[in-house]
């Protein structure tokens, strides 16, 4: 499993590369999330996930694009010929929530103010209790 994720992050990189600015940064932090996936299957087979994801890297930019974790051999494997198909709108639907989620935590688009008040008594400077600590003058 996880060769869709580990494509989609393969293409995320190489996009991240070729802009510039706080965009590259954002597109280079959802490929390294998605690479979560097969780092978790991985580490739920108890596998050695830093070699495992290395090699998928590898084999992603060499062109095979259906290569995953093969879970039985302790290795990679095309998962396409493999049977281990996953349905896309399954996927399409997750990674658009996970998307939209990540989007509305990190969204600005509003500053949180305090009502001002109208009380001439709290526009006074406050002052302090005495000598720190609350002890009195």
């Amino acid at each position: 499993g996880g060769a869709i994720e580990m494509e989609i992050s393969k293409y995320l990189r190489d996009h991240s590369r070729s802009i510039c600015g706080k965009q590259q940064l954002l597109i280079a932090a959802v490929a390294r999330a998605l690479e979560v996936i097969p780092r978790q299957l991985c580490d739920n087979a108890g596998f050695d996930a830093t070699d495992i994801l290395n090699r998928l890297r590898q084999k992603h930019y060499q062109g095979g694009i259906w290569y995953g974790v093969d879970i039985n051999n302790e290795d990679i494997a095309d998962n396409y010929l493999a049977f281990v198909w996953e349905p896309a709108i399954v996927k399409i639907n997750a990674l658009t929530a996970a998307i939209e989620a990540a989007c509305m935590i990190l969204c600005v688009d509003e500053t949180i103010k305090n009502p001002k008040s109208s009380n001439e008594q709290d526009k006074q400077p406050v002052r302090g209790m005495g000598r720190g600590r609350g002890r009195p003058r």
